[in-house]
């Protein structure tokens, strides 16, 4: 895997992703084994977005493998303000770094990116297309969390429509035998045509579509809470009129399997009341831990220093 680019969750296979949850898994039991292993190398982090658990994470996952980080977080404050191009700017930056993390508003700028380096690339998000590092953490909490990541009912509920996050998970976890999806969202944010022929019913993967929340939760092994994306809406009337429309609380929970595992991909807004926190089957807190282990491996992985 070294000096590959990782811009889709689709660019490795089953093999290479359980290479890198074996190692997140070392990692974690033993993390004092690991942090030496980058020393001398850079990270360098080009968030052009907005961004807290995964910029953070990338860097506290980089830190903790021994190596350093350069990057920014404000792009008014680069080049990028004078008119310099995404290719000029990575050309650039891959001659300082050994490897880039890179968050951009802008569909198919990973891609972009990837074609312009000379050191690995890592897509942390590109618009409301991919992101694979948080597919990569869902896939490692799955795994941990019940054991397997076959055989299992995933509900996916919120803003399907522009959730890169679920997107991202539909195509991964289709890969793996007995997944079932049930796709909770409104009429106006259901999930992309794209999605539903070329991934679902290509791959002859059971699902199903409801607006309501409470006549499937039992049915499932997995529930996927999304937020409704401000800023991917043009017009506020329409956001605020649907931002409300799921709201997770101890009531529903109470109708859920006593095993049912609850994420979110976080930043939460009001979608999953503070009162479910205290349930054990909320698992996001540890699902944002799950994604700084899974970028460690990543790095290793990418960079070859193992």
């Amino acid at each position: 895997m070294k000096n590959k680019h990782l811009i889709s969750p689709m660019d490795f296979s089953k093999e290479e992703l359980n290479g890198i949850f074996e190692l997140a898994e070392k990692i974690i039991s033993n993390p004092k084994e690991f942090s030496h292993i980058c020393d001398g190398q850079i990270l360098a982090t080009l968030f052009y977005e907005p961004s807290t658990r995964t910029r953070f994470s990338f860097e506290a996952a980089m830190m903790r493998l021994g190596g350093k980080i350069l990057g920014f977080s404000e792009p008014n404050s680069t080049s990028s303000a004078k008119g310099e191009t995404l290719a000029d700017t990575i050309r650039m930056v891959s001659i300082y770094s050994d490897i880039i993390a890179m968050r951009h508003p802008k569909e198919g700028s990973a891609k972009v990116a990837s074609m312009y380096s000379s050191v690995p690339v890592i897509n942390a998000g590109d618009g409301g297309h991919q992101h694979p590092t948080q597919t990569l953490t869902d896939l490692l909490t799955i795994k941990s969390q019940k054991g397997t990541l076959e055989g299992h009912k995933i509900g996916l509920c919120g803003d399907l429509k522009n959730g890169r996050t679920v997107q991202s998970l539909i195509a991964a976890m289709s890969r793996y035998e007995g997944t079932e999806f049930v796709l909770i969202s409104p009429k106006e944010l259901v999930i992309p045509e794209y999605i539903r022929e070329e991934v679902l019913k290509r791959n002859n993967i059971s699902f199903k579509e409801v607006e309501n929340i409470e006549e499937v939760i039992d049915e499932l092994d997995i529930l996927y809470m999304t937020r409704i994306q401000k800023e991917r809406f043009f017009n506020e009337e329409e956001y605020l009129r649907l931002k409300d429309s799921y709201i997770l609380d101890n009531e529903k929970m109470a109708k859920a399997k006593e095993d049912m595992i609850v994420m979110h991909p976080l930043p939460r807004v009001n979608e999953i009341a503070t009162e479910v926190d205290d349930d054990k089957r909320a698992v996001y807190f540890k699902q944002a831990e799950y994604g700084m282990y899974v970028r460690m491996a990543l790095i290793v992985k990418l960079l070859g220093v193992m």
